[in-house]
């Protein structure tokens, strides 16, 4: 896996709408990711007004809540937030590859970018190195939103009604 984020397009973020959606399992370091997430978005000039946040119980339940932004609000793009930390069995793999399935689906299904920002770890300590430590995925994540949503909105803009 890369430690190497990619450079972000420049992007004019004024009007761009985010749905985020952050599970509650994990909470501590799932709030710190939404912490880095909204931190980048409204650095990049996105206003408070234009964001809008729903919780959820775990990250199981994040598709599902992306799909009814998505179906419902204005939005540019979604952004899913959550954790899934290893513990006796696999069980976190299979989430997560849940996840990530139903998340595209969401996206390809609706038009709407889903920004994946469910994190799967082997490790406590890896999840909070990516949630609150020197890897700020939630940065990351707000970045590939970004240019997602400003990519969007020029694919409707171009768009003949």
């Amino acid at each position: 896996m890369s430690l190497h984020s990619p450079s972000l397009a420049a992007v004019d973020a004024r009007g761009l709408r985010f749905g985020v959606v952050a599970a509650r399992f994990n909470e501590e370091l799932v709030d710190a990711l939404l912490d880095r997430t909204l931190e980048t978005l409204l650095a990049a000039g996105v206003r408070e007004k234009d964001l809008l946040l729903v919780r959820v119980p775990g990250s199981h339940e994040v598709p599902w809540a992306a799909q009814q932004l998505a179906l419902g609000g204005p939005f540019h793009c979604i952004i899913a937030l959550g954790l899934l930390i290893a513990g006796d069995t696999n069980h976190h793999e299979m989430v997560g590859d849940s996840v990530s399935h139903a998340l595209q689906d969401v996206a390809l299904g609706t038009g709407v970018p889903v920004i994946n920002g469910v994190i799967v770890v082997n490790t406590l300590a890896q999840a909070k190195a990516r949630c609150a430590g020197k890897i700020n995925r939630g940065g990351e994540f707000a970045r590939a939103a970004l240019e997602m949503a400003a990519l969007r909105r020029t694919f409707r803009g171009s768009k003949k009604s």
